[in-house]
């Protein structure tokens, strides 16, 4: 187990993506917490998906903020300006940084590099500069388990080599692994990468697949299932990776010697799954069952009339397999929730949200 060496106690932590999934979430877990800090959220309110979603995440986080004033900031603008966050860092000087901010996607990524390439690549970068002239205690940043690309071992281990990416989406991801560490080596800032399986959850997004094809069902259209249902998911329930998020941010890696007697850059990578990949069609089968308890759907639905098996999409990959072992050693936590209960919150958010 590692021992915690930063608390959050009146330091300023830096939040990017503030309004998207993950990052709203960590946002709420911060400000709900006994410590007194300040949290700082930037985020370009993109419309990639409904930005009534993100104005959602958002009104939620204001009402948390209320009880504790002083204590959130939110600023819309894009990592991928440089001035805007340097003023950003100069003004604010977070202690912690938590980079969640960035294109997501791998399907979109195929018809929309450009997106990717400025958010992901420029974005991270203008981030690690950041970091480099204002120096931070840590920091965290998302990566993601599409960088194990095609690999056919599982459950995928940190230990692998991820020098095959499918999509451009897994290929930015995996840059910012190498960005992360040149910078850690060269300007000694301590960086955690964290590689998220397939995040789900109420106010989730809505390029995800339980989201789109509650959509799909609630207009009476078909879904495609990919790969005939052949697919394998390590489902992760938000809360689990924001638990997960907390408890890494407590733990800067520190210099170290390694056994040729050379310095070690403060770095490490973790994957945050459930450790526990769903067949897509058992995936569908809950989740339509969710559906109907919540009222979302009705009792007779036919629900085998609303379904297509089809081919694999390219970038998608067959299965996604966490191992989790290094992330349950080092900080004795690993995710908990069920899909069931996970799409059953779903489930009720969504008749909530959408008034059904």
């Amino acid at each position: 187990m590692l021992t915690p060496n930063l608390d959050f106690q009146n330091k300023t932590i830096l939040v990017t993506g503030a309004a998207g999934f993950i990052g709203a979430n960590l946002v709420k877990a911060l400000l709900a917490g006994e410590e007194s800090l300040r949290v700082v959220g930037i985020d370009n309110l993109n419309d990639y998906y409904d930005v009534a979603i993100k104005n959602y995440r958002l009104d939620e986080i204001e009402a948390l903020a209320e009880k504790k004033p002083g204590s959130w900031r939110f600023v819309k603008g894009s990592i991928a300006d440089k001035k805007v966050l340097e003023e950003l860092f100069e003004k604010e000087r977070p202690a912690l940084v938590v980079n969640l901010a960035a294109q997501a996607g791998v399907r979109y990524s195929i018809s929309n590099p450009d997106a990717y390439v400025e958010s992901n690549l420029i974005g991270f970068y203008n981030i690690l500069e950041a970091c480099r002239h204002y120096p931070v205690e840590h920091l965290v940043y998302a990566s993601s388990s599409s960088v194990y690309g095609s690999n056919k071992k599982v459950p995928y281990s940190t230990d692998d080599k991820v020098d095959n990416p499918v999509s451009l989406y897994a290929a930015t991801k995996k840059s910012n692994e190498l960005m992360a560490h040149a910078y850690s080596k060269l300007y000694e800032i301590p960086s955690t990468g964290l590689r998220f399986f397939t995040v789900y959850g109420p106010a989730g997004r809505p390029d995800m697949a339980y989201f789109g094809f509650t959509d799909k069902l609630l207009r009476n259209e078909t879904i495609r299932i990919f790969n005939y249902g052949n697919c394998k998911r390590d489902f992760t329930y938000v809360d689990d990776i924001v638990e997960g998020v907390l408890r890494v941010m407590r733990a800067s890696p520190e210099k170290a010697i390694g056994e040729d007697g050379l310095p070690l850059p403060p770095y490490r990578i973790y994957n945050i799954g459930n450790n526990h990949p769903e067949n897509l069609l058992d995936f569908v089968e809950i989740l339509q069952e969710e559906l109907v308890k919540a009222g979302v759907l009705p009792p007779d639905y036919d629900f085998e009339a609303h379904k297509e098996l089809v081919p694999m999409q390219p970038g998608d990959v067959p299965v996604t397999y966490a191992d989790t072992s290094s992330l349950e050693e080092d900080f004795g936590f690993k995710p908990s929730t069920g899909l069931r209960e996970g799409l059953a919150r779903f489930a009720a958010w969504y008749k909530e949200f959408y008034r059904i």
